[in-house]
């Protein structure tokens, strides 16, 4: 096993200053001297611990490992509460650390404040003006923080590294927890804090909250309590007895803040994992106007009642038809003669055309059956009892579409420049992934009244009672616009002229469940606000087909359709499926009527 790096600065040289503020030495390494400013209590100075970036980490790494800096970078750090605390801050052109020459920290009434009027840059190697502020508050087994940086110039993000937070199992917004034994670890929200496919790619979080079990009854967990969807990473590296956490605030990549105040941040301890779900939930609910799904007023009745997803295919990128309109009207006539067919969504991925490439035109395909097809299946399908939702991308349109033109402005980009396209799917299997998508921001005019307008066409000319955002748990932090208010503001527009047509979202991430009902990736903790079904990639029955999502086969098995809570049974139908496997159907359809309230 390799050795750990040694630190520049001495356990001796530590220790020594701790001893000297302890007794109240004046002038001290990073120790407050002088008297308080006028009309304010004295404080009680606290030492500046003289850390760094490979203090109390494997150095080398043991595991896996991210990027890092090759040298010691600055981290002066304040110990409260048993934790370790140090910040730094983050510009569209630099990383800077706190001068420790320069901070202060200082026992309040009811926490820590920490004061630093300068920064280093260049591994401590260059000085710059900035000013740093953070006050540290307990509330039982509970800290909060908050922070204040000002500089000259933009900010980027800023970070909190926290030390002494004990290794164990980690949980990803209350998922189940697991070991991650010596590997470093990268969690980013919402979306992986729009990295999600990038080289130093972060698993996506659903809500920003991070859990350590470290026995039964000891739970440690790091959350936001932002109000605002803005892009938060957490980072996992271990040392021998515990893990230097950062926790990172991005600011919103829209606007330029040379004082940047970042949201409470909290740690906390709890018994079980449970409650601290419930702890970061209970802010949910307040600041995103969270209400059960028994309750929520923007979840049509007729919702309520559904029992089964039926997906019916359409057509491939390849252009390959699994069920033109008048092959999914049989199908749904058939299903009638099983299941009641008010209890049943027909969802039609790709009924539009080529999967993807077609969009953003959402029109009837002739290959399909046009729009005489398209107007009988849907008509026929509500007549009989049944309801409706097509499939739309929320973010995706292909650039060498000449419609591209009008919504051109509305292709993204991240917060440091470079471009974010859907380049992410091998859709013709020439082995590498398609280059032609633009990954979208409805936060944009242009691209948002495009979709706005194709989905309110598709309700006025056919009477769809939903409609699909493909990717709408998709955000990215751009400099041009916020992507969460444009979606919000699609949906309500919609809402406001069709109250009846439900909006429907692939995944979720929290503040979305305000306004979306309805997901196609499974809810978790989630499950008490929404309802989900099963994915366009669940397999049919058969060979497991995946229809038009790029994923291929999978291994089909009907008995397991008793999915997670709030999950609706779902039945993938594809070419083979009517006319090979309607036993299979009939199976999945009884258990639908079976698990149906």
């Amino acid at each position: 096993m390799p050795e750990r790096m040694p630190d520049p600065i001495s356990r001796r040289d530590w220790l020594t200053a701790i001893a000297a503020a302890g007794a109240g030495a004046v002038g001290a390494p990073g120790v407050s001297a002088g008297p308080p400013p006028a009309g304010r209590p004295p404080l009680e100075p606290r030492p500046i611990l003289p850390l760094t970036s490979t203090s109390d980490v494997f150095t080398p790494s043991h595991g896996r490992a991210f990027m890092r800096f090759s040298f010691p970078f600055p981290e002066p750090s304040v110990e409260f509460a048993g934790y370790r605390f140090g910040f730094l801050v983050f510009t569209r052109e630099n990383a800077y650390g706190l001068d420790a020459s320069r901070m202060t920290a200082e026992r309040t009434a009811n926490g820590l404040e920490i004061r630093c009027t300068g920064l280093v840059w260049a591994g401590g190697q260059q000085s710059a003006p900035g000013r740093v502020t953070a006050q540290l508050r307990q509330h039982g087994d509970f800290i909060e923080w908050d922070i204040t940086a000002e500089l000259d110039q933009p900010i980027k993000a800023v970070t909190t590294v926290i030390r002494g937070v004990p290794r164990g199992q980690v949980s990803a917004a209350g998922n189940e927890p697991f070991d991650p034994r010596d590997n470093e670890l990268l969690y980013g929200y919402p979306f992986g804090a729009g990295d999600l496919f990038g080289a130093n790619t972060a698993w996506g979080l659903s809500t920003p909250l991070v859990i350590v079990q470290r026995a039964a009854g000891d739970c440690v967990f790091l959350a936001s309590l932002d109000d605002r969807v803005r892009a938060k990473r957490f980072f996992f590296q271990p040392g021998e007895q515990a893990y230097r956490l950062e926790a990172v605030f991005e600011a919103e990549g829209w606007k330029d803040h040379t004082t940047l105040q970042v949201p409470t941040w909290r740690l906390g301890r709890t018994q079980t994992l449970d409650d601290a779900v419930q702890a970061h939930y209970d802010h949910l609910e307040r600041a995103y106007h969270l209400e059960p799904w028994e309750s929520r007023r923007d979840a049509p009745d007729w919702v309520r009642r559904i029992a089964l997803v039926v997906t019916l295919h359409g057509m491939h990128y390849t252009g390959y038809v699994f069920n033109d309109y008048a092959r999914m009207l049989e199908v749904a006539r058939w299903v009638a003669t099983r299941i009641p067919p008010d209890r049943v969504l027909l969802f039609l991925p790709a009924w539009d055309g080529r999967y993807y490439w077609d969009y953003p035109l959402y029109r009837a395909s002739d290959r399909l059956g046009g729009e005489a097809g398209l107007k009988r299946l849907i008509q026929e399908s509500r007549r009989l009892g049944f309801r409706v939702m097509p499939m739309f991308g929320a973010n995706a349109a292909n650039r060498r579409q000449p419609a591209f033109a009008r919504m051109a402005d509305a292709a993204t980009h991240k917060i440091d420049g470079d471009r974010f396209d859907l380049n992410w799917v091998d859709w013709d299997n020439d082995r590498h992934q398609e280059g032609w998508l633009s990954f979208m921001n409805l936060g944009v005019a242009s691209w948002r009244e495009w979709l706005t307008g194709r989905i309110a066409e598709a309700i006025e000319r056919y009477g769809v009672d939903a409609y699909f955002l493909d990717i709408a748990g998709g955000w990215v932090n751009n400099p041009q616009a916020d992507m969460h208010q444009g979606m919000r503001q699609l949906v309500l527009d919609l809402r406001a002229r069709y109250p009846h047509v439900m909006p429907c979202g692939e995944m979720h991430y929290d503040a979305l469940l305000e306004f979306i009902p309805c997901y196609q990736v499974g809810l978790g903790r989630a499950a008490r606000y929404a309802r989900a079904f099963s994915h366009l990639s669940h397999p049919a029955p058969g060979f497991g087909s995946s229809g038009v999502h790029e994923s291929g086969f999978s291994r089909f098995r009907h008995e397991t359709l008793g999915l997670a809570p709030g999950t609706i049974p779902t039945l993938s139908v594809v070419d083979d499926t009517f006319t090979g496997h309607q036993t299979m159907m009939e199976a999945v359809i009884e258990r639908a009527k079976a698990a149906a309230p």
